[in-house]
């Protein structure tokens, strides 16, 4: 039996797909290479991410270790092993450790009573802004700290003030600074309340909390009254 004739609908579906064949032949011999590099490109960027990504867990993997190693140094009471440990980490890329190693470096000058370099220890760290800022927070208090008693008592409030607030991360430790510092300026209207506040804010640090009931009590302010008052509301 002689074949039918192709019927309209068939006869252009095949223009149609010969008509691409020749558009993707003509796109292939004008593009074709760039098409090849750029998924080149690609791969070997993804290829790099991944590389960089596990190089970086065993870079942290292989810190973390060094850290601990070190801490252990310490409990041993081996501080110049210790100090050459902490070294290559200060200088990290990995922030937390950085800084972790930065903080220890510091508390070793304190336990050899350097207070001098301990606070310019600090300092570096909380100056450091590539370091979030909870790390520079904690390393300006503890800056304060170290240097405290060489410091005039503006110094002390115009630094810590901003973290003195009621509600922050560092309110215990940054407000009895500051709630002394204002009696040395003989302020004691300022101190009594700052202390009372802190008597009475409950995710303060117990041994601060003791502190300044003590203080706002010999100041005038009963903490005590404040927290029954707090409780009553």
């Amino acid at each position: 039996m002689a074949s039918q004739p192709p019927t309209n609908e068939v006869f252009f579906r095949e223009v149609d797909e010969e008509l691409r064949r020749d558009e993707m032949a003509e796109f292939a011999r004008r593009y074709g290479v760039w098409v090849i590099v750029a998924i080149v490109a690609a791969l070997l960027a993804l290829g790099g991410f991944l590389y960089w990504r596990h190089h970086q867990e065993q870079v942290a993997g292989t810190q973390g270790e060094q850290f601990q190693q070190a801490i252990q140094a310490l409990g041993a009471n081996k501080v110049d092993e210790a100090s050459k440990q902490l070294a290559p980490l200060a200088a990290s890329d990995i922030d937390g450790y950085r800084a972790m190693a930065r903080f220890t470096e510091a508390d070793i000058l304190l336990q050899k009573n350097d207070l001098k370099g301990a606070a310019a220890k600090f300092a570096s760290i909380a100056q450091d802004q590539s370091l979030a800022e909870s790390f520079r927070d904690l390393a300006l208090i503890r800056q304060t700290a170290a240097e405290y008693d060489s410091l005039k008592p503006d110094v002390v409030i115009s630094r810590l003030r901003g973290l003195a607030v009621k509600g922050g991360p560092w309110f215990g430790s940054a407000g009895e600074m500051v709630a002394l510092a204002y009696l040395r300026q003989g302020r004691r209207d300022l101190a009594g309340d700052l202390f009372g506040q802190i008597a009475a804010t409950e995710h303060v640090p117990e041994s601060i909390r003791q502190r300044a009931v003590q203080m706002s009590g010999t100041l005038g302010v009963d903490a005590v009254d404040q927290n029954e008052d707090k409780a009553a509301q």
